[in-house]
């Protein structure tokens, strides 16, 4: 498993050093910056897989920070957590309604931040499991919607060779007053009403093949051809 790294903006320096040596002896890759500006700089070249960030600072506070962070393409879908000694359930709202993904009040244990850490990375792996899972079912909708394109353009093309050659024995028995043609005219009709009614139950047994499990499995014994004929 990769060593996952955290930045950790904080420009109290004990609590830094404290934060840093927390997470370091948990495993983690503990990366830290002193100011807001300093650790906006270091998520951009970093890429951290979280930050943890405290709200009151000079120059740069920790909204701002997470401002720039989400407004980065680079560093947007980063998982961020502020740290502040302003408790108020207005600051904490405020600070989730911006972005953030979880708001630790000072002063707190080790507990409670690896906790926060461990919560975060679970919902971010929960998340991407899930978007996974999505991108696998709107591949296969998509493999089972141009297998069914290309199925109902044969199909297509079978009925009006059918229609046509339909159209061509009526135009035929319309014109021609003679019975001995009829006979023929008529024994085209009745070959192409059968031809079509085959086609028909041929497409309605397809559309029960046709399943989104089915068109990998049709595919893998070359029973259903891509568009390049692959």
């Amino acid at each position: 498993m990769t060593m996952k790294r955290i930045l950790v903006i904080e420009d109290e320096q004990h609590l830094l050093r404290n934060i840093l040596k927390i997470l370091n002896a948990e495993g983690f890759q503990a990366i830290g910056a002193e100011n807001g500006k300093a650790g906006l700089e270091a998520a951009i070249k970093e890429q951290p897989d979280l930050i943890v960030c405290d709200v009151m600072m000079p120059e740069m506070d920790g909204y701002q920070v997470l401002g720039a962070i989400q407004n980065n393409p680079k560093t947007a879908l980063i998982p961020f957590i502020f740290l502040s000694a302003k408790a108020e359930r207005t600051h904490q709202r405020l600070g989730i309604n911006l972005g953030a993904d979880d708001y630790l009040t000072k002063p707190f244990d080790a507990d409670e931040l690896i906790a926060a850490i461990y919560g975060r990375f679970k919902k971010q792996e929960i998340w991407q499991s899930r978007m996974m899972a999505l991108s696998e079912t709107l591949t296969k909708m998509e493999k089972l919607l141009s297998a069914r394109e290309r199925a109902t353009t044969g199909f297509a093309t079978e009925f009006r060779g059918s229609i046509t050659n339909i159209n061509l024995a009526l135009s035929m028995l319309a014109s021609d007053a003679s019975a001995t043609p009829k006979e023929a005219y008529i024994k085209i009709l009745k070959a192409e009403f059968e031809r079509e009614i085959g086609l028909l139950n041929q497409m309605s047994r397809l559309q029960e093949v046709l399943t989104p499990d089915n068109v990998d499995l049709l595919m893998q014994f070359n029973l259903l051809h891509t568009k390049n004929g692959e």
